[in-house]
């Protein structure tokens, strides 16, 4: 599954809004919004929102010991 079945709604991932600029967004019920807010008219979009990238993975802490049983 990429996404949690509890998404929090935000204007920055809403079918009805259109991002103008990196802070606004263009809400076809509100007008110009920011992408944090929400309201009630709001519908999910999968397509719009990118999740966070996943934590990179630090082997400079690691030895050869680590990897022999």
């Amino acid at each position: 599954m990429l996404f949690k079945k509890e998404i929090e709604p935000r204007c920055a991932y809403c079918a009805r809004g259109t991002q103008l600029e990196e802070g606004s967004v263009l809400c076809a019920k509100r007008g110009v919004v920011d992408p944090a807010g929400h309201c009630r008219s709001f519908r999910y979009d999968p397509l719009k929102r990118v999740p966070p990238r996943p934590a990179a993975l630090d082997l400079s802490r690691l030895e050869d010991e680590d990897f022999t049983l």
